[in-house]
Parts: structure tokens; C-alpha cells; sequence
């Protein structure tokens, strides 16, 4: 299935047939194709880049195809990363986090920190938590490939740890 090129993102880098890789969704899913390009909301004069994925319902390609600049996509990833170190470390707290102190961790970025913390404005946190991480627990083998070969790449383009 071909990705739609005459639309507002301009496909510049694509990722065809995802549907078969795409975690336990494969080889159903109804993500047909992932892309990096020129982002749909670009204005005359200023240029964007962006991450899509395109959905496909069957028949048609779907309105909930969803598009992302790439620096939103690469926090997503950080986002996972301290989902992960809060799994891996939750089973010391009761409820599977600390209640004094729900922020995982701060992350520097732009002159500031991208803070993420255990939701504890959500009522049902300590089912959900276990839930959440249950299902990281049964996904670890997809979810770890994809850490690995994500590590691999950053390696590759010399983005090694760094001392801060």
C-alpha cells in the first residue's frame, strides 16, 4: 500500500508496510507506514519537519493518522525511558511509586527540565500503575529490540553517554 505523497506532510523519508512490525498489532495493524517530512502545518517562509503515522481503515486512509514534530517524538522516547526506570524500580514503594515524591525525574532540555512524575491526579494511579507496568513487563521483548537498536543508532552517530 502505497503512502499518500499529494497531501499537506510531504513525505521525505518513509517506513512502508509498518503493519508488520508493528508490535503485537502486527500483521494487522492499521498502521500502514510511518514517515519523517515536511509538516502539514508549515507556513510560507518557515519550514517544519515531522513524524507521521499513517492509518489505513481498509478502505481508505484514515483521519486518525497522526503527525508529531520530531523533537515531540523524541520525548515521547524519554518519556518511555523513565516509564521504564519507574518500572523497574516501583516495586520498592507500597502502591508501586513514591507518594511523597512522584517525580521520577527531571530532565534537562532547552534551559529547563522536562519533569515527568507518576500521575496522581488520576484516582484509580495504583491500579493503573500495576496495569501499566504489568504490560510493560509482557512487552519487554518488543520494547527491548526497539531500546537496543534505538541505543545502536545513537552509538553509531556518536551520541554516547555523556558526562553532565
Amino acid at each position: 500500500m502505497e503512502i499518500p505523497v499529494n497531501l499537506k506532510h510531504k513525505p521525505v523519508f518513509i517506513a512502508p508496510d509498518y503493519d508488520r512490525v508493528d508490535g503485537r498489532s502486527a500483521p494487522t495493524s492499521d498502521a500502514k507506514g510511518l514517515t519523517l517530512g515536511l509538516a502539514q502545518w508549515n507556513d510560507r517562509g518557515r519550514v517544519d519537519i515531522s513524524a507521521k503515522v499513517w492509518r489505513h481503515t481498509g478502505e481508505k486512509w484514515s483521519r486518525q493518522s497522526e503527525e508529531l514534530p520530531i523533537h515531540r517524538a523524541i520525548d515521547l522516547v524519554l518519556l518511555i525511558l523513565s516509564a521504564r526506570k519507574q518500572g523497574a524500580e516501583g516495586y520498592r514503594y507500597p502502591g508501586g511509586f513514591d507518594g511523597e515524591n512522584p517525580v521520577i525525574e527531571r530532565i534537562p532540555i532547552q534551559g529547563d527540565a522536562l519533569t515527568v512524575r507518576v500521575c496522581t491526579e488520576n484516582p484509580m494511579i495504583k491500579e493503573d500503575l500495576r496495569l501499566f507496568t504489568e504490560a510493560l513487563a509482557r512487552d519487554d521483548e518488543l520494547l527491548s529490540e526497539r531500546l537496543h537498536r534505538l541505543a545502536d543508532g545513537l552509538s553509531e552517530l556518536g551520541y554516547g553517554r555523556r558526562k553532565e
